[in-house]
């Protein structure tokens, strides 16, 4: 950790109240942030560790800007909400992720500024976070390193625009209660604005509706996600829909705006 990130951790740790609550377990990744994200991300909310809650991930991360990440709560059943995170980051949280009429899972891409335990906390319908985790080892320098994307000479025409692809459920109940796969990808630098005079540029909202606007998922997104973000998520659209809509903003008011097709009317499959 280089010594601004290291002031920052510890400016963090001294201002950020202590957990006043029950004894957590001990932390099976033994971070030296635990004690100071547990308050800042979760407040007196009840906590456990649970491998019911998985986040897969390379062992060794070989591009520190882009790392592939997926986090799965579907063995919890009913979840509300997931927050995906990088303890030793300078910004922690990668993102928020509400699965209204979704599976509670999704894949990503994110930077890496160091060796980190990576975690997804998934909250129940009865408010207890469950929290699964593993180590990622890696060289760092992801979150301070200047995104390629400002090489392009035209990048700033194509900020926002959407590549986006939907697969038709497949086995039994396909089309009917089977979740539809859908990967989409957000052209945005997401600058960290950790680069002297370059300011933080990201994308922090999006949601994905239903043609009629009906919200299937929605995201809170930060720094630490990959430039051109990659998202894969499994919803559930509403009976005859043949679109989705993604709608979303940047912390510097652009906007985000796409259709994806569905290649088939949802629930007219065998």
């Amino acid at each position: 950790m280089n010594r601004h990130l290291a002031a920052a951790a510890l400016l963090a740790a001294l201002s950020t109240p202590a957990y006043a609550g029950p004894p957590d377990p001990a932390d099976p990744l033994a971070s030296v942030m635990w004690d100071v994200l547990r308050p800042e991300l979760f407040g007196t909310a009840p906590v456990q560790f649970d491998d019911r809650v998985t986040v897969t991930a390379p062992d060794n991360a070989e591009n520190a800007a882009a790392v592939p990440v997926m986090a799965d709560a579907t063995a919890l059943g009913a979840v509300e909400e997931i927050v995906l995170f990088a303890d030793l980051n300078p910004f922690p949280v990668i993102l928020r992720f509400q699965p209204l009429a979704a599976k509670p899972v999704i894949a990503t891409r994110f930077k890496v500024q160091q060796a980190t335990p990576l975690r997804a906390a998934a909250r129940t319908p009865d408010g207890v976070w469950h929290i699964g985790g593993k180590l990622v080892d890696a060289a760092g320098g992801g979150c301070t390193a200047p995104p390629a994307t400002y090489a392009a000479a035209d990048w700033a025409d194509h900020v926002g625009e959407v590549q986006g692809r939907a697969w038709a459920p497949t086995g039994e109940g396909a089309g009917k209660d089977k979740a539809t796969r859908v990967r989409f990808l957000v052209r945005h630098p997401m600058d960290t604005g950790l680069v002297a005079g370059i300011p933080a540029y990201f994308i922090e909202a999006l949601t994905l509706r239903d043609a009629d606007g009906r919200a299937l998922a929605r995201l809170q997104t930060a720094e630490p996600l990959s430039e051109n973000p990659v998202f894969t998520l499994e919803v559930q659209p509403t009976v005859g829909a043949r679109s989705l809509t993604l709608d979303g903003r940047d912390n510097q008011g652009g906007e985000v705006k796409a259709a994806i097709p569905l290649p088939w009317v949802q629930g007219a499959l065998p």
